[in-house]
């Protein structure tokens, strides 16, 4: 198998005019960058629409795309806004921070007033796209517009007619709420329109695209409202259990994620069909397919609804190799990476071996005091190549923060580990980067924020934590000539260059 390298970095934190990074220019300019620097993959976080806490992995849908992503360059060439609009608004005062509840109340004006100039209705390409995504887009743009109708509260705190979807009820929003469907369709085919555009040229280029989806859907989402008998719900429609991860070392109390848990049972009838819709739309929108989580297709962690913390949680089992079996033999062999971090069994480490899939492993997790033996499997000495080397991941410190925030012995490990006591500290992720590179892995994907050797102020996120986390973005000028010679010189070295002459 060739060797490769990529760069991980959102969207959202891509240099852009309008406050977020979306699918202007920059993420084009960025494709280009990315190929001259010697990568084959562009590792991005999930693209659904977020809600409360920005977090990606807590979404509306789990086949809608953000809104925020739309480029208003792009709907300024069309003649549905114009310069003055968009740079008129406020978007904040820092180019290197996203706030996101300035852009919440900022752009979805801009967009309504695109849509309201669009004759959209006319358009062919967008009635062919509502036709071909009805299945999940009727159900979705419909409760995007109820949810708005009731200032944004959650599905569950609807009035009982609509919340447990009786008919006529459905009917009457429907008619009542017929441009607000509209909208949230439009905003639907102008995502797509410009993501396949974005993600043509950048395979024109060279560049996969890796894709992340969460295992679990968010309970205030259109899947649990449209289809509660995927999930483990009561007559009500209210949560029995919820998702989450046991105590550990590193929380007394785990960690309460509540999301509602899958039916299991339920899936198996089915032959998995919902899986097979949701891993197909994956297929389609991504090269490379990151599933989060993937320990829970094994074993999950069910939390009693209603619990304070995830202390009361057990246990439980997921679908194991059948659920992927399936996936297989329905829509033949695609790339997936399995996100395997966390609490691993044998059995977990079984699933991912039989499923075929990589998993990954981190630079970060190597050098834990409480596990300092040469078998651990996060030194890269013991990764296999069938994995995916990581220095951190969107939920870790970065490099800088990292080699900072543990103990003198740890460090100590570490530099004994690289046979490197005398590099300045500030230059020493530089050889953490290489130590990943060397690695056997197949594939090795780096945060910007470690090859521009940047502290934790730049952290994508603190799990458990909200407020402060997604923010984090780049400049044009921080993507400069010199960082993209270095890239290119240890991905040479190190046989992960990306030789593609389109």
């Amino acid at each position: 198998m060739s060797r490769a390298a990529g760069i991980l970095l959102s969207i959202t934190s891509l240099p852009s005019r309008y406050g977020i990074g979306c699918f202007s220019k920059s993420a084009y300019d960025f494709v280009d960058w990315l190929k001259e620097a010697g990568q084959t993959y562009w590792q991005i976080l999930p693209l659904g629409c977020t809600s409360y806490g920005d977090s990606p992995y807590q979404s509306f849908s789990t086949f809608a795309g953000n809104p925020y992503f739309i480029s208003l360059e792009a709907l300024i060439e069309e003649g549905v806004l114009t310069e003055e609009e968009c740079g008129g608004v406020n978007w904040g005062s820092d180019e290197k921070d996203i706030d996101y509840e300035l852009i919440y109340k900022q752009r979805y004006p801009l967009l309504r007033k695109a849509y309201e100039r669009s004759s959209i209705s006319r358009n062919e390409a967008y009635q062919n796209f509502v036709a071909d995504n009805q299945w999940w887009l009727s159900d979705y743009a419909l409760f995007m517009a109820v949810k708005d109708r009731f200032g944004g509260k959650s599905w569950n705190e609807w009035p009982e007619d609509i919340r447990l979807r009786w008919g006529y009820s459905i009917d009457y929003y429907r008619r009542e709420l017929y441009f607000d469907i509209e909208f949230q369709q439009y905003l639907q085919f102008k995502f797509y329109e410009q993501w396949k555009a974005l993600k043509a040229y950048a395979n024109s280029k060279g560049i996969r695209i890796i894709g992340d989806i969460p295992i679990y859907v968010a309970m205030d989402s259109a899947d649990t409202w449209a289809h509660p008998e995927l999930f483990q719900l009561d007559e009500n429609n209210v949560p029995i259990a919820v998702a989450g991860c046991p105590p550990d070392g590193f929380s007394a109390t785990g960690q309460l994620w509540g999301n509602p848990l899958y039916r299991w049972d339920y899936h198996r009838s089915t032959g998995y069909d919902w899986w097979l819709s949701r891993l197909w739309y994956c297929f389609q929108l991504y090269d490379v397919v990151r599933i989060d989580h993937f320990r829970g297709f094994d074993e999950y962690y069910s939390i009693p609804y209603g619990a304070d913390c995830a202390i009361d949680g057990h246990w439980e089992k997921g679908p194991g190799i059948e659920l992927f079996r399936r996936v297989e033999q329905c829509l033949g062999w695609h790339e997936v990476i399995a996100e395997d971090l966390g609490y691993v069994t044998d059995s977990v480490r079984r699933l991912v071996r039989d499923s075929g899939f990589p998993g990954m492993k981190v630079l970060e997790f190597a050098f834990d005091s409480r596990d300092s033996g040469s078998a651990n499997d996060y030194l890269p000495h013991n990764y296999i190549e069938n994995s995916v080397a990581y220095t951190g991941t969107h939920d870790n410190e970065t490099i800088v923060g990292w080699f900072d925030s543990i103990t003198e012995e740890e460090q100590k490990m570490a530099r004994d580990y690289l046979c490197d006591q005398y590099t300045p500290k500030d230059k020493l992720y530089k050889s953490f980067i290489g130590l990943v590179m060397r690695s056997n892995s197949k594939t090795c994907i780096i945060p910007m924020q470690d090859y521009l050797g940047y502290d934790n102020s730049c952290r994508m996120n603190k799990p458990s934590t909200v407020g402060m986390n997604w923010r984090w973005r780049l400049t044009k000028e921080e993507l400069t000539k010199e960082l993209q010679e270095e890239i290119l010189h240890i991905t040479r070295i190190y046989g992960r260059m990306n030789w593609f002459k389109g």
